[in-house]
């Protein structure tokens, strides 16, 4: 287990300071176009992979630092650059986190590797578990899984909503129900390997932040999926709802976790860094612009009206990220999450997010309303951070529910 430390180490820093110049060289010259035209910014991805940061090798050695950093540390630099585009360069993450936390080895080494392609042929992926009906209630997902033992195969049919790359995917990561009587708890998730016939694009949403994140419908239509495409394969399956179905006969008892569960929980954590990516960057720009702004002879940071925000935001901001820090080093380390620490860094940096970049719109004034300065931008990708992955609501009920030992549905 490793010691709990604030000191990065040589090669984080390193790792730090290169990602944080791709950011500040590539990523935020690229910010505003990409805003405007709302479409995956391939050639930054491409960029990105060329240098390494898109890639499996990278993202391994992030997830695999033994201090838990790696992940947060990547994610705050790159979301520092410009939330969109960082999106479109780490959705992939959200689908292959999915695969690691419920695939086998073998799905794990033949999959991943095919969500990220080359840097000559970029591939993106797609985690799919967000439904019209089915967001935060993930017991009311109508997407069915029906196993054809003749053919060894599995049939889906559904739509999905909210899917960052999705149909744009090359590999989708899909969570279905397979035994509707046993609620979230009869939920598995599938591989949808490329072209695979009856899997098409629905609406593409237009949306207020990170427009350079492709975010859309799925449609699945007898979708035909070989039994090697079940995440964790049918035996565990087969024994995990078994369980299930003993305990809902006798009345309840321990919870059984369910596959998209298990995908968020392990990346809430890194949502909370790509918020304090944002607020830091808007924080920065508040700053500077307080330094140098001039009204009534002198500098607005001279105002404490301006000043005391500015010391707030510097505060708020370092809080969320020790929070954040806090969860990925007891993840790692694997200590439970008896208070939903990883719940709690969500929470706090997506709030902090909100309330720092409107803060930095209110120093820049009218300046600050316009789009010829990034923190209007960065106060609409905001928005997104207490929605995604978890509202706050949602996050405040886990924690909650974890506190007082009721069961988290």
């Amino acid at each position: 287990m490793a010691e709990f430390t604030l000191d990065l180490n040589d090669d984080q820093k390193q790792v730090r300071d290169w990602i944080h110049g791709f950011a500040a060289d590539v990523i935020r010259p690229a910010a505003a176009e990409w805003d405007e035209r709302e479409e995956t910014p391939w050639p930054v991805i491409q960029e990105a992979a060329k240098v390494g940061i898109y890639s499996l090798d990278f993202y391994a050695q992030q997830y695999f630092d033994p201090t838990g950093l790696g992940i947060p540390m990547a994610m705050e630099e790159l979301f520092w650059g410009d939330a969109g585009i960082a999106l479109s360069i780490v959705g992939t993450g959200l689908a292959a986190v999915g695969v690691l936390a419920n695939g086998t080895e073998e799905q794990i080494g033949t999959w991943i590797p095919q969500m990220y392609g080359d840097a000559n042929d970029v591939k993106v992926a797609a985690f799919c578990s967000s439904e019209p009906d089915a967001g935060s209630d993930v017991a009311a997902l109508r997407t069915r899984a029906v196993y054809d033992e003749a053919k060894d195969e599995w049939v889906l049919n559904g739509t999905k909503t909210w899917a960052t790359n999705g149909g744009i995917a090359s590999v989708h990561v899909v969570v279905a129900c397979v035994d509707p009587s046993l609620g979230s708890k009869g939920h598995a998730s599938f591989i949808v390997p490329p072209a695979t016939p009856g899997l098409s694009q629905g609406q593409k949403f237009k949306k207020h932040g990170i427009r350079a994140s492709h975010t859309a419908e799925v449609v699945l239509e007898d979708v035909r999926v070989p039994g090697s495409c079940l995440l964790g394969g049918k035996e565990k399956l087969d024994e995990r709802l078994a369980r299930a179905r003993e305990r809902a006969a006798n009345g309840g008892g321990e919870r059984v976790k369910n596959a998209a569960m298990a995908t968020f929980e392990a990346s809430r954590p890194a949502v909370g860094a790509m918020a304090v990516g944002t607020a830091r960057a808007a924080y920065e720009v508040a700053l500077d612009y307080a330094k140098t702004r001039e009204q009534f002879g002198r500098p607005i940071i001279d105002n404490q009206g301006i000043a005391f925000q500015l010391a707030d935001m510097r505060t708020q901001i370092d809080a969320a990220r020790l929070l954040v820090w806090r969860a990925s080093w007891m993840a790692v380390s694997g200590k439970p999450f008896t208070a939903a620490e990883g719940s709690m860094s969500k929470l706090y940096a997506s709030e902090v997010a909100k309330k720092v970049t409107a803060q930095a719109v209110q120093i820049l004034g009218g300046n600050g309303f316009t789009r010829e300065y990034p923190v209007e931008r960065m106060h609409r990708d905001a928005a997104i951070y207490t929605i995604f992955e978890g509202t706050s609501e949602i996050q405040r009920l886990v924690i909650a529910r974890t506190l007082s030992g009721m069961p988290i549905r």
